[in-house]
């Protein structure tokens, strides 16, 4: 529900005004009309190049276009509008007069960070849409969402506070500024709402693209649980930062990712993973989805308000670098799954093996020996967001390996405490917030907070785990608070060093890992594997020697029965259109984890005790 409007004398003192409305469905195309009250004679305007939350340099202003000025009923001449580099330009006019920009912006990108227009729903960040206004940054913000008859029927979402709209949501709505203009992503079309209190907080969920069967009472019920469990995580029984919440789902036939915000997030699903009306079973993907809303309302505290020092004052028109991801994402990362845990949404045994999977990803690549999760922090802008064929090989993800990092402290902190007082990573977290006010943080500061917990510096393993590249103690951590650690043989992809795509009968490489077996015999990213020869195992009557048995390859499972006992095969393979033989030693078995309660007791206390 949309909040109480805000006083008239909020409107009054708002000097940057935007209006948008849909100039054509079809073309996908939104229609921007920006009021400068008191421009400066020579005003530069610019548009992002990247949304905060995700680290790539997205170039926004290439779906910008048209962009024309006036003032008062006169239009500026093309002249006095000049672009001065890829995403910003200058205005020449008078100072004393309001200045007037109406533009068009292509939107037809259904992911989290842009903007999306068609007949059936709307989306928009706002630095997809809005040009920041050099020297107004700090300047109260007013956005007015235009009805139109072309979208009757539709309602309007966003975390904005309103000044006055109707019971769809269209009307105008306030920002403080230009940072939470463009962190309160706007939703429109015919979409499910349903509301919830969490801890007196009041929650809206809208829901866009789902079917009939769409159960959403027990995703309200569910996500509740989660953002409850959150809130006393953080707080105990005080009140959160964020006086209200918005959850957008977007839930589509393929598709999965959100982006997170102050007060809301932006989510999208498969309509597959949400749950069933009359259906005792949910589907098998609605538990990853639980774990994205956790994932994305964690970070209510843990990046939007906690956050990098270099995130202090957001550079919109650059990379903002930071070698702090492992911590804003990889514990985030750790907490959204154990929060499913602790709010009785999975069992003991359903949280070891998420987190079986993530330790695995991590064992299973090698780049995990090459780059620290500090430097894939950084790397984020050129490595992260840019993957290819070698990216297992030469990286390491800050999401996964951060979350073992978490883990590591957690489990440490867990094992060293003293007497009947329990040190968790959950007081870690509660100290950094009361340590930085809820505000910009540094390495240092997770350093002092460890010690202040522990009791001691955990700078020896924050300069191994984090800034180096050796493997975790996991094993040990994870059998001292009762987990038991068993290894079992790999599937055979991993064991050759492969990962492998199996579409239309053929097995076509994507990616040679580094050291494997598949890398020694000569396979790239690209090859499609045909089949195999097997060695000679006799003759023919006349003594001449058989030719070698060939065999056609359907799935990379066929391999062990073809190939039968022998250690060294020939791969036939199809590399830009030319065939090749590859020798194939086959490597020895291999292992990979699986995580099984042993002590159920303290597994109990480790995963479902909250402070």
């Amino acid at each position: 529900m949309p909040k109480p409007s805000a006083k008239p004398s909020d409107i009054s003192s708002v000097g940057v005004d935007y209006h948008v409305e849909i100039a054509d469905l079809h073309a996908h195309l939104f229609r921007v009309t920006l009021t400068i009250a008191q421009p400066a004679a020579l005003q530069r305007v610019a548009l992002p190049v990247w949304i905060p939350g995700s680290y790539l340099v997205r170039e926004f202003s290439k779906n910008l276009q048209g962009l024309r000025a006036r003032q008062g009923t006169r239009a500026l001449p093309a002249g006095q509008i000049a672009q001065l580099d890829k995403c910003s330009w200058q205005i020449r006019c008078n100072a004393d007069k309001p200045l007037v920009l109406v533009y068009e912006v292509y939107a037809n990108d259904s992911s989290v960070r842009t903007a999306s227009l068609d007949a059936g729903r709307g989306f928009f960040n706002g630095s997809s849409l809005c040009l920041r206004v050099d020297g107004h940054d700090q300047a109260p913000h007013r956005l007015e969402v235009m009805a139109a008859p072309a979208i009757s029927g539709w309602s309007v979402a966003t975390g904005l506070s309103p000044l006055k709209v109707d019971k769809q949501g269209f009307g105008s709505y306030l920002a403080a500024n230009y940072d939470e203009l463009v962190d309160c992503p706007v939703e429109m079309g015919n979409f499910w709402s349903g509301s919830f209190v969490a801890c007196g907080v009041p929650h809206r969920f809208v829901v866009a693209g789902a079917t009939a069967s769409f159960d959403g009472a027990r995703l309200l019920a569910d996500t509740r649980k989660i953002c409850e469990a959150q809130i006393r995580l953080w707080h105990g029984n005080k009140k959160p930062p964020h006086k209200d919440y918005v959850f957008m789902l977007h839930a589509v036939d393929d598709g999965y990712g959100g982006l997170e915000h102050r007060n809301s997030t932006a989510l999208i699903c498969k309509r597959q993973d949400l749950p069933r009306l009359g259906s005792s079973k949910l589907p098998e993907g609605y538990t990853t989805l639980r774990g994205l809303i956790s994932h994305e309302y964690f970070h209510t505290w843990n990046v939007k308000r906690l956050r990098p020092a270099e995130f202090g004052n957001y550079n919109y028109g650059s990379e903002n670098y930071t070698q702090l991801l492992w911590f804003f994402e990889g514990f985030t990362s750790y907490y959204d799954e154990l929060i499913l845990c602790r709010a009785g949404l999975i069992d003991e045994a359903a949280y070891l093996r998420l987190l079986n999977k993530t330790i695995n990803q991590v064992m299973q690549t090698p780049g995990r020996l090459v780059q620290s999760v500090a430097q894939a922090s950084f790397d984020a802008w050129v490595k992260y967001y840019r993957q290819d064929e070698n990216t297992p090989n030469a990286t390491v993800s800050y999401y996964t390996k951060g979350a073992l990092v978490a883990l590591c402290l957690d489990l440490s902190l867990r094992a060293e405490s003293r007497d009947t007082v329990l040190a968790t990573l959950d007081d870690v977290m509660r100290s950094l917030w009361l340590r930085c006010r809820g505000g910009v943080m540094s390495e240092a500061d997770v350093a002092a907070a460890l010690q202040d917990v522990g009791g001691r510096s955990y700078a020896a393993e924050i300069a191994r785990w984090v800034h180096g590249t050796g493997e975790l103690p996991l094993k040990d951590l994870l059998q001292r608070h009762g987990v038991a650690v068993l290894e079992e043989p790999a599937q055979l992809a991993q064991g050759l060093g492969l990962r492998v795509q199996e579409t239309g009968g053929g097995i076509h490489v994507k990616t040679v890992l580094r050291g494997g077996a598949a890398e020694r015999a000569g396979f790239a990213a690209g090859d499609e594997w045909l089949g195999i020869e097997t060695p000679v195992t006799g003759k023919s009557r006349k003594t001449a020697p058989l030719p070698p048995p060939g065999w056609r390859l359907g799935k990379l499972d066929e391999l062990p029965f073809y190939a039968g006992p022998s250690k060294k095969i020939t791969a036939l393979v199809a590399r830009d259109k030319r065939l090749l033989r590859l020798e194939l030693t086959m490597p020895p078995d291999t292992t990979t984890w699986r995580l099984l309660a042993k002590d159920a007791a303290l597994v109990k206390k480790w995963l479902v005790s909250a402070a």
